[in-house]
């Protein structure tokens, strides 16, 4: 973990308390503070993200007094909750996608409300993510260069079981306001589908087949994190398709805002066999079967379309140990 993804956790805490003074507060978050307390390295980590995240408050929030390096453990830690089917709790990834953050590609800052196991409420900021429609170039190395200095970059997206999602400018103060939709109305040949930036997270071989299958001629689009909840929302893509490794388990953290975002926006999201995410299980979703039931996202005919597609394609195609291929 790098000192941002600590540093977001905290701060998004920090927000969330000050926003909802009083009121009972329990988060899924993906980090904890063990790492920083284990070793000396892992202090001088700590602080570094408190040096960052009162440096953060202070500009933003002026006269707010500095934090400590226990308050920022304690804000961390707000993570810590178990999740499950009753009761309502935030589910936070701080940096998705870490490693795009670390190569300067595609990452978001991902937010959800769950309500008895229901994701009710998700948000999405990804600074890298113009806010035109994407290409091959918006989804390579370098692009957190742009994020402050070049015109349209950086977006946000929000939605409410509903009401809708919405997209906007993600640095400018203010709920985003204009409403998106899927594509639904492209035929394969001229639609794209996006899959992992990282060959070990899935299995592209088996994206490749379905895609060929379908009827998909462009290329995928590699993206890292949940900004491909966002494209696909507002109509950059209409197809997400991730296969990870049978032995991985998925987070909901990495899902819970992305999977409100595309449903609101006319979109479809189940596992590979076409079940919905069930997010009131905890930390993770069940396993299928034995094995990891991975995502499928996309526009509802293409969605059917992939998932007829699966039924067809051999087993040993759909194999994946995470190794390169």
């Amino acid at each position: 973990m790098t000192v941002a993804d600590y540093g977001a956790q905290a701060l998004v805490v920090w927000s969330l308390k000050r926003s909802f003074p009083g009121a009972p507060f329990s988060l899924v978050g993906e980090e904890d503070s063990d790492d920083l307390l284990s070793s000396p390295q892992g202090l001088i980590m700590l602080e570094k993200v408190t040096h960052f995240v009162n440096e953060t408050l202070a500009a933003s929030y002026p006269g707010t007094a500095p934090l400590t390096t226990d308050d920022v453990v304690d804000l961390i830690d707000y993570g810590v909750s178990d999740g499950g089917p009753v009761g309502r709790y935030w589910v936070l990834d701080p940096i998705d996608g870490t490693r795009g953050f670390v190569g300067m590609r595609q990452y978001a800052v991902c937010l959800g409300l769950l309500d008895n196991g229901e994701v009710v409420v998700g948000a999405l900021g990804a600074p890298n993510l113009p806010q035109w429609s994407i290409s091959e170039v918006d989804c390579a190395e370098g692009q957190s260069g742009r994020s402050f200095v070049e015109d349209g970059v950086g977006s946000m997206f929000a939605a409410e079981i509903g009401k809708g999602t919405y997209t906007g400018p993600l640095f400018e103060s203010g709920l985003p306001m204009q409403r998106v939709f899927c594509n639904d109305t492209l035929p394969p040949a001229k639609a794209r589908y996006m899959e992992s930036f990282e060959v070990k997270h899935s299995n592209h071989k088996l994206s490749l087949a379905v895609a060929g299958k379908i009827g998909i001629e462009l290329p995928s689009l590699k993206l890292d994190s949940q900004a491909k909840y966002g494209a696909l929302a507002r109509g950059d893509a209409s197809i997400f398709m991730r296969f990870p490794p049978a032995s991985y388990r998925e987070k909901i953290w990495d899902h819970a805002a992305g999977a409100i975002v595309i449903t609101e926006a006319g979109a479809c999201i189940t596992d590979t066999e076409g079940n919905p995410l069930d997010f009131s299980q905890g930390r993770f979703f069940p396993p299928l079967n034995g094995k990891n039931g991975g995502v499928i996202a996309a526009t509802p005919s293409m969605h059917k379309a992939i998932m007829q597609a699966l039924s067809e394609l051999p087993d040993e195609m759909k194999m994946f140990d995470g190794s390169m291929h």
